[in-house]
């Protein structure tokens, strides 16, 4: 399930777009404020982020400034009543991907949406390369050096987590979500387990850690 993060301070449109992408098959995360935003971005990593300009405190262009910054691929779709031309060139020479003004079109703004979505995927790299280790998408099959490593599908599913999001700490709730994909209620021990095998078959032939343990954070891929 693809998730989007809605940050507007107008508590209309961050209702009607959370049931109406919810009704679509996203998972929608939503924010009133820049710094609630950042936040919820940085512990439950979204595919997209739809981000009003015009906000009480922490402005739109800042937060898209930091989000550029943390992850230089992550689309943004600028959603703003500022309708001079100028205005929207302004915010996509700042890094915007899009930029669709208030008031807008369901249809129009999903639309929008799912075609960045495209887009990002088709830039996305078959090969996923981290120090000496390298995952092929295509085939799901993982490499440490010159050796090949058979994963079972959950593994993958995990270890895809992290080289897509190398350097990173991710949550323990993070990869629950992506990985699972349902409300664990708290119980990581699942998570552990698949760390502890993926472990195991990247370091089986005594190979420096990858997947680092941060306690209270969760995990990070990052070299020793």
């Amino acid at each position: 399930m693809q998730r989007i993060l809605v940050i507007d301070d107008d508590p209309a449109v961050t209702s009607v777009l959370k049931r109406g992408l919810a009704y679509e098959g996203f998972a929608v995360d939503t924010a009133s404020s820049g710094t609630d935003g950042l936040t919820i971005a940085r512990d439950r990593s979204p595919d997209i982020v739809v981000l009003d300009i015009m906000m009480p405190g922490l402005g739109g262009l800042e937060v898209l400034q930091r989000l550029r910054a943390a992850d230089a691929q992550l689309p943004v779709l600028l959603l703003t009543a500022k309708d001079a031309p100028t205005d929207q060139v302004h915010g996509l020479e700042q890094g915007a991907d899009d930029y669709v003004v208030k008031p807008f079109t369901f249809e129009v703004l999903l639309a929008r949406i799912r075609a960045l979505l495209r887009r990002r995927d088709a830039e996305r790299p078959a090969t996923l390369r981290f120090a000496d280790l390298s995952l092929d998408t295509g085939t799901r099959r993982a490499r440490r050096g010159d050796r090949e490593i058979d994963l079972t599908t959950t593994e993958y599913d995990l270890l895809h987590q992290f080289m897509e999001h190398p350097q990173r700490v991710l949550p323990k709730e993070f990869l629950m979500d992506r990985v699972w994909g349902y409300d664990f209620g708290g119980n990581t021990n699942v998570l552990e387990v698949y760390v502890k095998q993926l472990r195991q078959k990247l370091e089986a032939e005594n190979e420096p850690r990858l997947i680092h343990t941060l306690r209270g954070a969760g995990y990070v891929l990052r070299e020793p």
